[in-house]
């Protein structure tokens, strides 16, 4: 689980002005924390399965996202 501290170093690392929190590539670098937290996990317990669906949505979250940022940002 992210931290509100690391939380806030990324948005702050993505974010295009002061009050960016929620723009396409700050959305994408959190799920990106977010799924390595959740593979790291998962190497350590295999027979997760909760936890494996939701690595599973994510992924599917980002790709979403990647497909919309590609056609829609410059």
């Amino acid at each position: 689980m992210l931290t509100k501290e690391e939380k806030q170093k990324t948005i702050r690392q993505h974010q295009k002005n002061a009050k960016d929190t929620g723009s396409t590539s700050v959305q994408l670098a959190l799920l990106e924390e977010r799924i390595s937290e959740l593979s790291k996990h998962l190497q350590d317990h295999p027979q997760d399965k909760s936890s494996r669906r939701g690595l599973q949505k994510l992924v599917a979250r980002r790709r979403k996202l990647l497909k919309y940022q590609q056609n829609n940002e410059s």
